[in-house]
């Protein structure tokens, strides 16, 4: 006989989720397991104690999804020994790979796209009644019409989880699916869709939702985020009409966007970011390679003389932005001369720092079916080793005024940094962020966690500021440059 109160203990299921790429997925991420918190699931960190175990999956470099694959062989004695374990690969991989992972890993029940992400629920539910092999997947890009593709790739944003974020007052708020960019060593407009701007009365009613839940930092996602439009009866709507919407919101303290696009730095844009204060004055615009023939190749779209004119407004326009970029070396016949032109962009530009990747060929990209992967791996290693070296330096050299200054710094959290004081006693660091984007260290207490601190910077690193949180007596006798 079973009791009323034991129902709920019997109904709750299991999660584990791993979450592998960008912030785009650590956002779908979130929506998932808050679909499914509303069917009685809770979190668990251990594969072997849940009874559902999902991989959420980029496809942009070959190591994630080894990463995955390898993690996928590591459960086949589990699902030997429990059958009833529901395996999910959702997102960028299994969009791409489809039915290639049944293959590899026939114990595998359920394989779902980032646009059909709002099946997961249900499909778990079928895969666990009635045992198979269980496919959600968007229409490839020849498939059909395009409003038709359209719909196979929209997501659902209203679903959140405040415990899936990367802290309780920081978010993410998806403004732009797909890509129309197709670079030819890019796989995510196959995997994401064709670009799609999500309706600004959406966004503005999603973000509020944030802000009443305690977020006080929103980070605005796209694949190439200030390309956003929104057409309808009202007229367009750009990213920096948006931003000023956004910025009108109560709570919200500060605003981010991830990843720009260099031929869509428009005027507008970087006047709403030196204007409005809670815009963070921080721009991630990848370059990828310094040589125009190397850009040609890529498709990218714009020539290195290009990215430099947008450089230049950005350093006129807002004096003491941040801008980070993206690399990308040996890729397709890429000489030597073609990475030293590389290396002089970096040296020019001084960007706040850069991620460096060595070429991964994706099957399926233009890249891979076109051209030939030629530069030997021992090269590419030792040039993502040369130009990580240089934006170190870099990155360490601009740090440098930043020592006897006071910057306005969000908390995030304890720092992984461990510090001891005078007597030997473990001491409590935090970090947080300032309205550049650069990393802050400093001594303080959990109270002070989600809270906008001053904090006098006496030590620098490459990648981190170390400080001290300053008093309102003392800030007064400092003079603060407020990033």
């Amino acid at each position: 006989m079973i009791l009323q109160e034991d129902i709920g203990s019997i109904m709750t299921h299991k999660l584990y989720i791993e979450t592998v790429g960008c912030q785009m997925n650590m956002l779908d991420s979130e929506m998932v397991v808050a679909s499914l918190r509303k069917r009685g699931y809770e979190l668990t960190d251990n594969t072997k104690d849940a009874d559902t175990i999902l991989f959420n999956t980029c496809s942009v470099r070959k190591h994630a999804e080894d990463k995955i694959y390898s993690a996928l062989g590591r459960l086949r004695l589990e699902k030997n020994r429990h059958p009833h374990k529901v395996i999910g690969v959702l997102g960028c991989m299994a969009q791409k790979d489809q039915k290639l992972i049944f293959d590899k890993a026939p114990y595998v029940d359920l394989v779902v796209g980032p646009g059909q992400l709002q099946q997961v629920p249900d499909l778990i539910d079928e895969a666990r009644n009635q045992p198979g092999q269980y496919t959600a997947l968007s229409l490839e890009r020849t498939a059909g019409n395009l409003e038709s593709i359209k719909r196979s790739h929209e997501t659902f944003d209203p679903m959140r989880d405040p415990t899936m974020r990367p802290t309780p007052f920081q978010a993410y708020l998806r403004i732009q699916i797909g890509c129309d960019k197709f670079c030819t060593y890019c796989i995510v407009p196959m995997t994401r869709g064709p670009e799609q701007g999500r309706s600004p009365d959406i966004i503005v009613d999603e973000a509020r939702v944030l802000a009443d839940q305690g977020c006080k930092e929103i980070t605005l996602l796209g694949q190439t985020v200030n390309s956003y439009r929104y057409r309808d009866e009202k007229g367009e709507t750009r990213l920096s009409d948006l931003l000023l919407r956004l910025h009108d919101i109560e709570g919200i303290e500060r605003l981010k966007f991830v990843t720009s696009y260099p031929k869509d730095m428009t005027d507008d844009l970087l006047q709403v970011i030196r204007d409005m204060p809670k815009l963070s004055k921080y721009l991630h615009v990848p370059a990828q390679s310094g040589s125009n023939e190397v850009l040609k190749r890529m498709k990218r779209g714009y020539t290195v003389e290009d990215y430099r004119e947008m450089m230049s407004r950005i350093r006129e326009t807002i004096p003491g932005a941040a801008v980070s970029s993206d690399f990308i070396v040996g890729f397709c016949g890429e000489t030597e001369e073609e990475f030293q032109l590389t290396c002089e962009l970096v040296e020019e530009c001084r960007f706040k720092n850069s991620f460096i990747f060595k070429y991964s060929e994706r099957p399926g990209t233009k890249s891979e079916t076109r051209m030939i992967d030629d530069i030997p791996d021992d090269i590419k290693k030792r040039r993502n080793n040369e130009l990580l070296a240089i934006q170190n330096r870099i990155s360490e050299e601009d740090n440098h005024p930043f020592l006897g200054e006071t910057v306005q710094v969000l908390v995030e959290g304890p720092s992984k940094l461990g510090a001891k004081n005078d007597t030997g006693q473990d001491v409590l660091q935090l970090t947080g962020r300032t309205q550049c984007d650069r990393i802050v260290v400093f001594e303080g207490n959990r109270r002070q966690i989600g809270q906008m601190l001053a904090v006098g910077i006496y030590e620098v690193t490459p990648f981190t500021l170390m400080g001290t949180v300053l008093t309102e007596h003392v800030q007064g006798d400092v003079l603060q440059i407020g990033l």
